[in-house]
């Protein structure tokens, strides 16, 4: 049987782990990132990390013919250098390199979020699936794109960035500089935003009951659990933040015609209580949707998995 290694890495962790050929876990292994070090120290502990889950598995280096990588970064096209992990400070970073330094094998290198949809194509919830559109719902929004079971990485290889798209002309601050992005609407960050304002303007909600009126308390579940009990703010919130989610969806599902769009992050955990309304809106929004079904719309079945899945699954 075939194992491969996978490595997530987090502005946290590094999580390495080895699968087997059905995506099955043989073994892992977690070690503090410690990002604010030198970039050689860290490496050298991803090294590390990599030796440690391949002898827990009973193998030997000899054993795994590939290293693979999530990185929480654009990566490079041609240098598969990376651009930019902001969480730990690295700029043009070559990772792969100083890597080889310590375990001279084949190193496959992808953004941390194309391989959550790698992940999830192949072994979890869009399993059968060739065209999927994977949206994260967390402090931002993180997406990709498998198309025929590869990685989109567009014309230029620097990948997609569905959660940069555009969603309001000259709308909330975002993040990354630019304004009215999906993530600026649909991430958490934005719906406790949305949820502090709703607060502030109707103190009488069962959200402000629930956080003793303490707005630091407030939390990307504060709205939906409110909402759950018939607040009437509440369900504004859960509603407008629907609504934004759908519209984003059903741009991008119109632009590129996945086959399921898979919902992971803290959100997707509302389950059914998110996703049938989503699932409802955006056959409302995609263009032609009276001609054609609209896509599947999924919750993600691989949780913190699926980042080590798909990077061992990146050179298969």
């Amino acid at each position: 049987m075939k194992h491969y290694l996978g490595i997530d890495l987090g502005g946290t962790n590094i999580a390495a782990g080895v699968i087997d050929e059905n995506h099955q876990f043989v073994a892992r292994h977690s070690a503090p990132t410690r990002g604010a070090r030198p970039f050689e120290a860290v490496v050298r502990d991803i090294a590390a990390a990599a030796r440690a889950v391949v002898k827990q598995a009973g193998l030997t280096e000899k054993d795994i013919g590939y290293a693979g990588i999530g990185a929480p970064s654009t990566i490079e096209p041609g240098t598969q250098r990376v651009v930019f992990a902001n969480n730990l400070g690295w700029k043009k970073a070559d990772l792969v390199g100083e890597f080889k330094k310590h375990w001279d094998v084949p190193v496959h290198i992808a953004n941390d979020a194309d391989c959550a949809a790698l992940a999830e194509s192949i072994a979890g919830a869009a399993k059968g699936y060739d065209n999927v559109l994977m949206l994260t719902l967390g402090t931002g929004v993180g997406g990709s794109f498998v198309m025929n079971r590869k990685i989109y990485l567009g014309g230029n290889g620097y990948g997609c960035e569905p959660g940069h798209s555009i969603l309001v002309y000259n709308g909330v601050q975002c993040t990354c500089g630019r304004k009215g992005c999906l993530e600026a609407y649909a991430s958490v960050t934005a719906l406790i935003r949305e949820t502090i304002e709703m607060m502030a303007a109707c103190p009488t909600s069962l959200m402000c009951e629930m956080c003793g009126g303490n707005m630091s308390r407030v939390s990307g579940r504060t709205a939906f659990d409110a909402a759950k009990q018939g607040d009437e703010a509440a369900l504004q919130v859960v509603h407008n933040y629907v609504e934004y989610l759908a519209a984003g969806i059903g741009s991008l599902v119109t632009a590129f015609r996945p086959t399921v769009v898979i919902l992971g992050g803290g959100l997707s955990n509302e389950g059914e209580y998110l996703l049938g309304p989503v699932r409802r809106r955006v056959s409302e929004t995609v263009y032609a949707s009276d001609l054609m079904d609209p896509p599947a719309i999924l919750k993600a079945t691989l949780g913190n998995d699926a980042g080590i899945i798909g990077a061992a699954l990146l050179g298969a």
